[in-house]
C-alpha cells in the first residue's frame, strides 16, 4: 500500500519546482492544444491534484466565510512552472511555512473572492504579455471574481479550461490506482461491518450514521451514503424502520489520500431467498460482461454494447438501470462514458471506469444493486 503522506498525486507532501507532482509535459501539451497561455485553477479537486494532494484543512468542508468565500488560485503560465503562483487565504501562511507549496511565489493575503482575484490580476500583468488567452474553470469561478477578472484583464481573452484539466487527471498513475484500490477496499470493509450491526428495528438514518463512523474509523473522509431499504426505491437517509426480511442497499463514497472509493453492496435483515440469489447472480453476470471490452483504445459505448444481451435476458430488464462512469479525485470524472450519442474520446491505459447495475424488484424487495471500480490494468475488484 502506498504511503498517502508522500509527495505524489493524491497525497500531501513537500515539493520543489523541479519535482512537480503532475506531468508537466502533458499539461503543457494540453494547454497548447487548447490555445491557453496561462491557467487559473480554482476548484478544490484540481488544486489538490496540481499541489500533490494539498487541501487547506480550514476550508475542507465549507467554503463560506463572512460575506464571501474561500477562493484559492493557482496561476500556471504554460511551460513556465518557475513563474507559477499560489494565491491562498491569510491563514495558509502556516501551510507555506510547512513547505506545502511547490509554486515559487506564494501569496497568503486574501480573505475572499475579490482580493484573491486582484492578487491574481497583479501577477498575471507582471508575467504575461497583453492579449494573453487565460484558461479559467468556469464552473468553479464565482461571478463577482469573473467580473473583476474581465475588468482587470480587459485586453485578454478568457476561455474555459475544464477539458485540459480533466484530461490531465484522466490517466491514473500506479500510485493513484493504488490509492483508489485502498479507498475501495476500506469502503467495502466499512459496509460489511455496518451490515453485521444491522437488525430489525433500526432506521435508515441509524445505518447511515454507523457507516459514516466505520469509514472514519478506517481513515476515510466520508462523502455520502445512498441507502435503500425494503421495497421502496428512496435512497435518502430517513427514519424509515428496517423490518425483518428487508434488503438494504448501501451506495457510498469515501476518500482516501484524496481519491474516491465509490461502491455499492447489498445486505438483508434475514436470509436471501432463491429469487434474490438468482437476481444477484444476474447482476454479477452483467458486471463481468461490462468488464470484457475494457482495454486501451476502446470507446465508452463498447461497455454498454457488451452488456446488452445479458441485460435483456432477465424478466427484470425493464426495471434495470446500468451506468458506467469514471472515478478518481471526483466522482464521474473522465473517461466520459455513455450509451447515448457518439463517444469520441478513447480509453487509455490508466483510465478507470466504475460499473453500476441496479435492478428494482417491483413491489417486493426493492433494489438489488452492485457498484464496483475497474481498470484496464490492474483490475481493482473481481466481484
Amino acid at each position: 500500500m502506498p504511503d498517502a503522506t508522500q509527495p505524489k498525486p493524491g497525497a500531501a507532501g513537500v515539493h520543489a519546482a523541479a519535482d512537480l507532482p503532475f506531468d508537466k509535459k502533458h499539461l503543457d501539451d494540453l494547454l497548447e492544444a487548447a490555445n491557453i497561455d496561462i491557467l487559473l485553477v480554482t476548484s478544490k479537486h484540481n488544486i489538490q491534484y496540481l499541489l500533490g494532494g494539498y487541501r487547506f484543512f480550514f476550508f475542507d468542508q465549507f467554503d463560506a466565510i463572512g460575506i464571501t468565500r474561500y477562493l484559492p488560485i493557482i496561476i500556471y503560465p504554460k511551460g513556465r512552472p518557475d513563474r507559477a503562483v499560489y494565491v491562498g487565504n491569510a491563514m495558509e501562511d502556516s501551510e507555506a511555512e510547512n513547505g506545502r507549496f511547490w509554486c515559487p511565489t506564494v501569496e497568503t493575503r486574501s480573505w475572499g473572492t475579490l482580493d484573491a482575484t486582484d492578487l491574481a490580476i497583479d501577477h498575471i500583468r507582471r508575467i504575461m504579455p497583453p492579449n494573453a488567452r487565460i484558461g479559467v474553470e468556469f464552473s468553479f469561478f464565482p461571478a463577482d471574481a469573473m467580473d473583476a477578472l474581465r475588468s482587470g484583464l480587459s485586453d485578454c481573452q478568457i476561455v474555459d479550461s475544464h477539458l485540459p484539466l480533466e484530461r490531465l487527471r484522466a490517466v491514473k498513475t500506479p500510485d493513484e490506482l493504488a490509492l483508489i484500490r485502498e479507498a475501495s477496499d476500506r469502503v467495502v470493509e466499512a459496509m460489511l461491518t455496518t451490515f453485521a450491526h444491522c437488525c430489525p428495528g433500526i432506521t435508515k438514518r441509524d445505518v447511515t450514521a454507523r457507516l459514516r463512523q466505520e469509514e472514519l474509523n478506517r481513515g476515510l473522509n466520508f462523502d455520502y451514503c445512498l441507502i435503500t431499504a425494503g421495497s421502496g426505491p428512496n435512497r435518502a437517509p430517513s427514519d424509515q424502520v428496517i423490518n425483518s426480511g428487508d434488503i438494504i442497499s448501501l451506495d457510498s463514497g469515501g476518500r482516501y489520500g484524496g481519491y474516491i472509493g465509490d461502491l455499492c453492496r447489498m445486505g438483508i435483515a434475514g436470509r436471501p431467498d432463491a429469487e434474490l440469489d438468482d437476481l444477484l447472480g444476474w447482476v454479477e453476470a452483467v458486471q463481468q460482461a461490462a468488464r470484457t471490452p475494457i482495454r486501451s483504445g476502446m470507446l465508452g459505448k463498447e461497455i454498454f454494447a457488451a452488456v446488452k444481451d445479458v441485460l435483456s435476458s432477465s424478466p427484470h430488464s425493464a426495471n434495470t438501470h446500468f451506468v458506467a462512469h469514471g472515478v478518481g479525485v471526483i466522482g464521474h470524472e473522465a473517461p466520459r462514458l455513455s450509451d447515448r450519442g457518439p463517444v469520441t474520446q478513447r480509453s487509455r491505459p490508466g483510465h478507470l471506469p466504475g460499473l453500476r447495475r441496479q435492478s428494482p424488484v417491483t413491489g417486493r424487495h426493492g433494489a438489488v444493486d452492485r457498484d464496483d471500480a475497474d481498470a484496464s490494468s490492474p483490475r481493482l475488484h473481481q466481484a
